[in-house]
């Protein structure tokens, strides 16, 4: 079975930088005046950084939107428990606002798109999936626009210690076939017996290098007929490694549980 590869027509991207500084940049909300102030107001961190990379990726154009975070509005369904707990009585707005899908509400209301939009959440693979589910809506309908949009927080330390855990931001990409900045071509593979659990060096800017990045980009290199894909840099998370593949155009790698994720950027179709 040969490891699935897919090509995302990119027009445009956006993100949120703050992966490296979360909580302290939450403090620095970003503008979203396009919003209503009566809602604006209600709104956490999470939703406001994720309205903010999807107004400013997908402008006034309609499309569907695809939504992604591990944990979503993990944060205030805790304080919903802890209200409950206190046997205090639950904000029903509180309550709406709480749901993964909340943020694709808000976005459509204010902009009046009445377009599809889903919401996904998948562990630490998280992103992967929803850039899969991404392109699978593109194919079947390319002539309508996709915008996907991640954002992330890390949990309430309630929890405790979570492996794998999220950092905060968000990114934005628009799937059309107008002109656009290039294709994000991305791959799954399975790990090799012996490498789903190497450990690895930290390194610059949270990228990390084990053995299993050269046999990473060969496979990727075969799987999508470049035959001159250079080693990806592997990163702890998935939306660093891809927010690094977009910024600099360079490959990106990110290790699961048996899995290997692998971003590479092209100007055109691969």
């Amino acid at each position: 079975m040969h490891d699935p590869h897919w090509t995302i027509p990119v027009a445009r991207w956006s993100s949120w930088s703050s992966w490296s500084s979360w909580p302290a940049a939450a403090s620095a909300a970003p503008d979203i005046g396009f919003i209503e102030p009566i809602v604006r107001r209600r709104l956490s961190t999470l939703s406001r950084v994720a309205l903010k990379v999807a107004h400013d990726c997908v402008g006034g154009n309609e499309a569907r939107v695809v939504f992604a975070s591990r944990h979503g509005e993990l944060r205030r369904t805790t304080d919903i428990l802890r209200t409950i707990s206190a046997g205090e009585p639950v904000s029903p707005t509180a309550f709406s606002l709480s749901v993964l899908n909340a943020m694709t509400g808000v976005f459509g209301i204010a902009r009046g798109d009445r377009s599809a939009a889903s919401a996904i959440s998948a562990g630490p693979e998280t992103l992967g999936y929803a850039l899969l589910e991404a392109y699978a809506q593109h194919a079947a309908q390319p002539a309508s626009p996709v915008l996907l949009v991640y954002a992330d927080e890390p949990a309430d330390p309630t929890y405790g210690t979570i492996e794998d855990e999220v950092q905060g931001g968000a990114i934005a990409l628009l799937l059309s076939n107008e002109a656009g900045q290039g294709h994000l071509v991305c791959t799954r593979l399975a790990s090799p017996i012996g490498q789903q659990s190497q450990p690895a060096e930290q390194g610059a800017a949270g990228a990390v290098s084990t053995g299993s990045t050269a046999s990473a980009a060969s496979a990727t290199s075969q799987s999508v007929g470049a035959a001159d894909a250079e080693p990806a840099t592997r990163f702890a998370t998935q939306s660093q490694a891809l927010l690094h593949c977009l910024e600099t155009g360079k490959p990106a790698a990110w290790q699961g549980d048996g899995t290997l994720w692998h971003w590479g950027w092209h100007d055109r179709a691969a």
